[in-house]
């Protein structure tokens, strides 16, 4: 084992010089994967020294994640605290369904969990788990509200007429939830939203009345805070209001733009948070830990045992339920993700996790004043996000974005709104500077004087 940290070492060290010199690895088409890189499996096993040379070679041929050249999606950036805590776990190989496999790695998850619940606001009835993405979170979110809605379910299956409840510009993950859940995709409602992509509560409630008078059974009101395009933020508290109006289950999406809830200034965008019945939060977005580090809290953690608890005399042989969370997830073997966010979060303290969100709002400030301030930028921006949404010279946004791609330039992608497309650029990096801000745009600029068939005529 010594013998491979120290080839995990050598590797890692050309990784980061690459990442020095290279902030964007050289584009590999799909077709030249297999004359570029030796991916074949054979029946006789590599040595030590063309195991590294064919690992050196894949990894410096992969996105480069943690560059001030990456601006592609929902996450970017190293922590090392962090990232030492993830090595840790790799090392010790818990599963996070036992107290007796995971010691005290259990209440390493417990302690982030109840950090959480405190900060949302809630008592010592809530609680929560980890998941391997927010989609998996959200799907959780989702079958405790069916659950709770007809607490038949679980043992008699669905007898349909369930509806859910999300924005148009909510993640695409929610359809897909319903399929799972049995609720079916075409009994999600999409209700239309403002101007600044926020979900449209008058909408919101008239669907639901409209339902309830069909004779059809709503149950979830899925919010978004941080949508994946422009980063709105749903109104919790009105949300709430429609939810127990009707009697509904609220979960809030805050895979994205949850982290507003560690910071004094950017709070208010999830005010009414306390109401809702389950949260979500991906640690892996806006406070830097490796992926996936995704977290659901609910306000009353009964209904994760109602859900998810089944007994397993061969697995939970010691212990009392509070410390054998296989009980409440969606998972049986599950690795220890906790780990990594609670290293970040000893490191740095929540002070520190607050300056680095609040970091981020200003990265993107910086992005949204250029924008604004130059006649060659069309803004499609929200304001208190971490997205900055543009369009440069009239250029299709997926034209420029891919030739950035495909010439080693920048790593940012493109969304949608309303009919409009445009770059999305995502200030997420907290380790990010204003100068790195700055350069994207000098770079962006200068790409496209160099190339100027890129603007049309």
């Amino acid at each position: 084992m010594k013998d491979t940290l120290d080839t995990f070492n050598r590797i890692a060290a050309a990784l980061l010089d690459a990442e020095e010199r290279e902030p964007v690895a050289p584009f590999l088409p799909v077709d030249a994967l297999s004359e570029r890189l030796d991916l074949t499996l054979s029946d006789d096993g590599l040595g030590p020294e063309a195991l590294e040379t064919a690992l050196r070679d894949l990894v410096l041929a992969t996105p480069r994640t943690a560059t001030p050249a990456f601006f592609n999606q929902l996450f970017g950036g190293r922590q090392p605290s962090a990232t030492l805590g993830d090595l840790l776990s790799v090392m010790l190989n818990n599963s996070m369904a036992t107290y007796k496999a995971a010691g005290p790695q259990i209440a390493v998850e417990k302690t982030l969990i109840r950090a959480l619940c405190d900060m949302i606001g809630w008592d010592e009835n809530s609680g929560g788990t980890l998941a391997p993405g927010g989609s998996m979170t959200n799907l959780m979110g989702m079958l405790m509200a069916r659950d709770a809605a007809s607490p038949d379910v679980r043992h008699a299956g669905m007898t349909g007429g369930m509806t859910v409840y999300t924005s148009v510009e909510s993640h695409y993950s929610t359809p897909k939830n319903a399929a799972f859940c049995g609720i079916g995709r075409d009994n999600v409602r999409h209700i239309s939203t403002d101007e600044h992509g926020a979900m449209d509560m008058a909408a919101l409630r008239d669907a639901v009345m409209a339902d309830k008078a069909a004779g059809l059974h709503p149950v979830l009101i899925n919010c978004t805070s941080g949508t994946t395009v422009l980063g709105a933020y749903d109104d919790l508290d009105a949300a709430a209001d429609v939810a127990e109006e009707f009697g509904l289950w609220l979960h809030v999406d805050g895979a994205y733009g949850g982290a507003a809830i560690l910071s004094e200034h950017y709070r208010k965008l999830v005010n009414g948070v306390h109401r809702v019945d389950s949260f979500t939060l991906n640690a892996h977005k806006m406070l830097g830990t490796p992926l996936s580090t995704s977290l659901i809290m609910v306000r009353d953690a009964k209904a994760l045992h109602t859900t998810f608890s089944n007994d397993a005399s061969y697995l939970y042989q010691t212990d009392g339920d509070d410390y054998n969370p296989g009980k409440t997830s969606l998972q049986c073997g599950r690795r220890n993700d906790a780990l990594k966010f609670w290293t970040l979060w000893k490191s740095i303290g929540t002070k520190g996790l607050a300056d680095f969100v609040d970091h981020q709002f200003a990265l993107a400030d910086r992005g949204r004043d250029y924008v604004q301030g130059h006649a060659d930028y069309m803004d499609y921006s929200v304001d208190d996000t971490v997205a900055v949404c543009f369009n440069y010279k009239g250029i299709a946004a997926e034209t420029l974005c891919t030739a950035l791609y495909e010439e080693a330039e920048l790593l940012v992608g493109y969304g949608s709104f309303r009919g409009d497309t445009f770059v999305r650029l995502v200030t997420i990096n907290g380790n990010n500077a204003f100068a790195d801000i700055d350069a994207f745009f000098s770079k962006l600029e200068s790409f496209v004087a160099e190339r100027p068939e890129l603007v049309p005529n």
